[in-house]
Formats: structure tokens, sequence, C-alpha cells
């Protein structure tokens, strides 16, 4: 049984808000009556299912699948991830490309998650192992279906205005989800510690020594203090690195947070 209880406790208010907004304001700006409302909602989904299977095309012609045979180590990281989140199964995929980032796509099963080469040159197993666990809580929680959905509809603005709501709704959204998928990763990986530092190398790239990591921080701290970094945050899908490490620690002290982690680990007994 997916361990669903490490979502973010204001994520499905804000989803359901966003929802209401962008829908009032896309039929009212475009004119649309309630009973039109199905047919939009399935040429939606038709846009979504297909610009899903076009980026599944596209990506089979520059990534790789993992298997046991061709990349054991990540094969098994993943797959504890999995059995320790209670996640369904997944498709990994690896792209050479100079890029610190990782994604997940999908909209049926198996989803997919999608790992640049660049984090292998960077991170540790532990590491390696919050950003597959991270993902997984992408998917795991329904934001990677919803995304696709929702993205089918961000193709769609009747307006300049609308698609202005859109974004800072969507967004908002967002940007709450990646604290909830933080702490999948952190119960995947089962270290505080290398939670930050995967989070810190994704923004500062490879970090070699206690000193560098600490040094990065007091960067990454200072970057929140700045009125600019602020606005910018608000047009984001991610928050800054240094307040999602905030709620991390947060979350690592909960005990709902020491909970999960001793189902995890009574589970991995037997």
């Amino acid at each position: 049984m997916p361990l669903k209880s490490y979502r973010y406790p204001s994520e499905t208010w804000i989803l359901l808000l966003t929802i209401v907004v962008i829908s009032f304001v896309f039929l009212v700006t475009a004119g649309f009556t309630l009973c039109l409302a199905p047919i939009l909602l399935l040429v939606i989904l038709v846009m979504s299912y297909l610009a899903n299977k076009t980026h599944h095309r596209s990506l089979m012609t520059k990534a790789f699948r993992v298997t046991e045979e061709n990349a054991p180590r990540l094969a098994e990281i993943a797959q504890k991830s999995r059995i320790r989140l209670g996640a369904g199964e997944v498709d990994i995929f690896v792209v050479p490309q100079n890029a610190r980032n990782a994604y997940s796509f999908g909209m049926k099963a198996p989803q997919g998650v999608v790992l640049y080469s660049t984090l292998f040159d960077i991170m540790d197993e532990d590491e390696l192992a919050f950003i597959v666990g991270h993902e997984l809580g992408h998917i795991t929680l329904g934001h990677t279906l919803i995304t696709s959905i929702l993205g089918g509809m961000a193709g769609m603005p009747p307006s300049l205005g609308a698609a202005a709501v859109f974004l800072l709704a969507f967004r908002w959204w967002n940007r709450i989800c990646e604290f909830s998928s933080d702490r999948a990763g952190l119960l995947a990986c089962g270290r505080l510690d290398k939670a930050i530092s995967a989070l810190v190398q994704l923004e500062a790239g490879d970090i070699d020594t206690p000193e560098e990591l600490k040094q990065a921080l007091q960067i990454l701290d200072k970057q929140d203090d700045i009125l600019s970094n602020q606005l910018l945050e608000s047009l984001s899908t991610h928050p800054m690195i240094i307040r999602r490490i905030e709620k991390l620690q947060e979350y690592a002290l909960s005990a709902e947070y020491h909970r999960l982690k001793g189902l995890i680990n009574k589970s991995k007994r037997h």
C-alpha cells in the first residue's frame, strides 16, 4: 500500500482551488457553457494523451531504458526506492545530457522517470535514491497525471488574461507538490543529510567536502533575502532550494516522518 500520508498538508486544497479558478476563468473568457464543458474536457484529455505519446517517442531517440542488465546499480536503487514508497511499476530512463535535472511523465502505468546523466557524476547512491524517490512521489501522489491533463488545458488559453491566471494558479500548486515529493525522496533514501546535499547539488553542482556544502548553503540562504528572487519564485514551478531544505528539515523532526520511517524499516525486516 502506498504511504501517501507524506503529502504536504495544503496540497489538496490548493489543487482544488486551482482547478476551480482555472475552470471558471477558462469557461467565462472562452464563452463556453456548462453543457460544452464535458466536450472541452475530452479535448483536453486527448491533447494531453497525444502530447505524452509524442514525448515518449522523442525520448526513445536519445535515452536508454534502465534494466538490471545495462545499469544494475541504478536499477537496484530504483527498485529499493519503489518498495520503500510502496510505488507501482515505473520505467527509468537516462538521458546522456549535461543537465542537473530529473522529471516524471506519463498518464498510464508504467509511468516514467527520466534522469540526466550528469547526476551520476556528482551524486552518490543515497543522493540518487532521493532524486528517484522524489520523482516516484510525483507519480504516486498523482502529480504527474494531473500535470499532464492540466498541461493540455495550458495549450488552449482563450486570452492573455486567462493564460496569466492559469500560470499563477497552476504554478502555485506545482511548488507545493515539490514539498510533498521531497518528503518522498527523504523516505526513499532515509537520510536527511543526503537529501540536503542532493538538493544543493541540483543548484550548485558537484560538492565534494562538508566545507563546500556549508558554503553553498550560505549562498542559497542569501538568495531568499533578495526581493527579485522571491518574485521570480512566484512564477516558477519550483520553490527556491533553500526553502525546500527548510521544509525537509521541519518534516524530518515530525512524528509523522518517524512513524513512516519506522513502518518502512519494519517492512524491510520481514
